[in-house]
């Protein structure tokens, strides 16, 4: 596109992009694609958030959840504990499934419920968002809580899920009811 727009114009033309594509965009193509600098794309996708456009910074970019889950997908809330050093190997064995990873919760004590967007669906997304937090030297939510943390998990199929959790529990970091 390489086309300077102005403001209304040009927060339209992000938000259709993003609607519209199936893969996260970075803030930085995105800049690229509308001839403006990424802190004045920034800005405007914090616009488009406050107006209620669900817009969610993931680690591989931006993406677009029209609503709280798509008209098809199953989802279910699991709580998990472990260290830092297994959550790749949690989180692969959730996206082996076919199963999306939407986010990440905690209970803090002080600040109360905090979340952070993921939305991870594939070993790929899994490198990206563990390269990302190594190259900001960033600790994980769960490093708050102790390693505790809740995930919302998105799939075609309940089986998903299941087969998931399924994972979850023999890597020994479901925390159930029994714990």
């Amino acid at each position: 596109m390489n086309k300077r727009l102005a403001g209304e114009e040009r927060r339209r033309t992000l938000l259709e992009m993003i609607e519209q594509s199936s893969e996260p965009i970075t803030g930085s193509e995105l800049a690229r694609r509308v001839a403006v600098s990424r802190q004045v794309v920034v800005q405007d996708l914090s616009l488009l958030k406050a107006k209620g456009h669900q817009i969610v910074a993931t680690a591989r970019g931006y993406v677009y959840l029209p609503g709280e889950s798509s008209p098809s997908a199953y989802t279910r809330k699991i709580v998990c504990r472990h260290e830092a050093e297994a959550m790749e190997a949690e989180m692969n064995a959730i996206v082996d499934e076919g199963v999306t990873i939407r986010d990440v919760i905690i209970d803090h004590p002080v600040y109360g419920s905090l979340t952070g967007q993921l939305m991870v669906k594939s070993r790929r997304d899994v490198r990206a968002f563990l390269e990302r937090v190594e190259a900001n030297q960033a600790a994980p939510l769960s490093h708050l809580t102790g390693g505790l943390h809740i995930h919302t998990l998105e799939a075609d199929s309940e089986d998903a899920i299941d087969a998931a959790v399924s994972e979850l529990e023999r890597l020994g970091v479901l925390v159930s009811e029994l714990d």
